[in-house]
């Protein structure tokens, strides 16, 4: 337990930085002409900017890429430029390149699917040439604004990508309390409903059932970083300055051919016994260190962005710098059942976990800042949660049935030293993240514990982490098999509660009123939490709820 609170406490010291700091970057007025994005002494020549629109697709139908396309092509700008949308089919489609041709895009394949989407994207990069490049996932729908919108932060030559906020459109809104009683239990239920919520407020039922709504993540977490140049590529909706990606690129490929060539040095210095190898030598191996290592614009990685990201940030040399724009300027769809949604979490899960382990950028010297080192530090230390959360759902659970309680007493002393650390911390979080509801997340981020064991006993035993394409349509039927652990914590603590009150009843002594009440109160919040992803197992939509858009979206 000291273990698991003390590592726990050091998720939360992280998690407060990354919120501590709400300073903006103000976006210049949209660029006119590529010499406003350039640095002075850049000789390039002066023309309207370019820009290619890429929708990167492998099985996705081609009527969902098409309503992209057709947004794509009503982008709007102040000034006289040149946007080029194209279509990357991984999938080689006779029907995708019948879309792209019907709505006037460039379509582009290749010959094989190395490095699934990273490869498509370096391929697309090799066949173009826009001065900035728009990343769009197959049901990516770019509002017309988002250039005019974005390109300003661009006036700053060292300004490597922007990412754009995500909105999910498909969002079931729920119904009202009123309207969902009433459902259940006729006019007297909605009676009850409507009293509550003249009382209490707005109360939704069936409101976002698998916690899509990435509100919390872009808004605080993400936009929190940008005075500490650590708001990382999230893929879809981010515009890219190719002459970033490509000079990026070139350097860690460069890195990466010396390290070669050093090692083959000492390889070879160890077998002949000599003190230095010949020059003529020392490029040979320079040579086949290049054959051997492709020149990779996109790291071939589940998480390509986050990895791209790390690439730029840790270039001290160049200084790069990235934002999160504070407005929505796209929307997509989200995991509509569970399955959709595992396959989604897993691949974050294992993508970032597998960074860490074999590519830890935290610890080398130079590259990335202190402060950049924090903000990646909570977004890795976070995916390490899996191993005390274990312990927090087990204890309570060891002690109802056991008596053998997690802390050596529960007297007066600590309850008064717990409740003003609980409620301060909830006060601050509340502050923190005013208009958006922080125990959602942290009852998701406690569930999710098998999930994020998984993809860490995956990566921790040297396995490959999967680039699976998430579906974009609602897989027919129920998930009580991906529940199965939840629902076992939910039953085992709650046998646990009347088994440790019976005890209480009896008199014995490991039982006292104050340990029962606080792993009473412990125990029902770890049930509590793993409700809504039972509750997502078992969801199916309702026809007649229809998705609304936030009232901050662009458009």
């Amino acid at each position: 337990m000291v273990v698991a609170e003390t590592a726990a406490f050091v998720g939360l010291i992280l998690f407060t930085v990354n919120l501590w700091t709400d300073r903006s970057v103000e976006p210049g007025a949209p660029p006119a002409r590529l010499r406003d994005v350039l640095a002075p002494d850049d000789p390039a020549e002066d023309r309207p900017i370019e820009v290619d629109v890429f929708f990167a697709t492998y099985s996705e139908d081609p009527e969902l890429v098409r309503l992209g396309l057709q947004d794509a092509k009503q982008l709007v700008y102040p000034h006289p430029i040149v946007i080029r949308v194209h279509v990357l089919d991984d999938g080689k489609r006779p029907a995708m390149e019948q879309v792209a041709r019907e709505e006037g895009v460039n379509y582009l394949t290749r010959s094989d699917n190395v490095g699934f989407k990273a490869g498509n994207l370096r391929n697309a990069l090799s066949a173009t040439w826009g001065d900035f490049v728009v990343i769009c996932d197959a049901d990516t729908r770019p509002f017309q604004t988002m250039l005019e919108q974005t390109l300003g932060y661009f006036r700053d030559p060292k300004m490597a990508w922007v990412q754009t906020p995500q909105w999910f459109s498909d969002i079931p809104p729920g119904r009202s309390l009123e309207r969902a009683l009433g459902r259940w239990f006729g006019r007297p239920g909605a009676g009850v409903g409507r009293a509550f919520e003249n009382m209490f407020g707005p109360v939704r039922i069936g409101e976002d059932p698998f916690a899509n709504d990435p509100q919390l993540f872009f808004d605080y977490i993400q936009r929190r970083r940008n005075w500490a140049n650590a708001s990382f590529c999230c893929g879809a909706g981010s515009i890219h300055r190719r002459e970033a990606i490509m000079e990026a690129a070139l350097r860690q490929w460069s890195d990466t051919i010396s390290a070669a060539a050093a090692s083959g040095e000492r390889a070879a210095l160890r077998l002949t016994g000599e003190a230095a190898l010949d020059e003529s030598v020392m490029s040979s191996l320079r040579w086949q260190g290049a054959l051997a290592e492709e020149f990779t614009p996109y790291k071939f990685h589940v998480s390509e962005d986050i990895y791209t990201s790390l690439v730029l940030h840790s270039d001290r040399e160049r200084g790069w710098k990235s934002v999160l724009h504070p407005v929505v300027q796209s929307h997509m769809l989200s995991p509509n059942d569970l399955l959709s949604w595992t396959i989604q979490r897993f691949k974050y899960a294992g993508g970032t976990l597998d960074i860490l382990f074999h590519d830890n950028p935290l610890f080398r010297r130079g590259g990335l800042t202190l402060a950049q080192r924090a903000m990646y530090a909570a977004t890795f230390y976070s995916y390490l949660s899996p191993l005390w959360n274990v312990v927090f759902l087990a204890a309570p659970v060891i002690f109802l049935f056991t008596g053998v309680a997690p802390v050596s007493g529960y007297t007066l002393d600590f309850f008064l030293h717990i409740a003003p650390f609980l409620f301060l911390n909830e006060l601050a979080q509340m502050l923190g993240m005013w208009g958006v509801s922080s125990y959602k997340g942290r009852s998701w981020y406690l569930a999710m514990f098998p999930l994020n064991l998984k993809a860490l006993l995956t990566v921790a035993r040297g396995k490959k982490i999967s680039f699976p394409v998430t579906p974009k349509d609602r897989q027919e039927g129920v998930y009580p098999q991906l529940v199965r652990v939840q629902i076992a914590i939910a039953v085992v603590t709650l046998a646990g509660l009347a088994c440790g009150w019976f005890a209480y009843a009896l008199g014995r002594e490991a039982y006292s009123l104050g340990a029962m009440i606080a792993n009473t109160l412990w125990g029902l919040n770890n049930v509590y939490a793993m409700t809504p992803i039972i509750r997502a197992a078992y969801w199916r939509p309702d026809e007649e709820q229809a998705p609304e858009a936030p009232a901050e979206v662009a458009r």
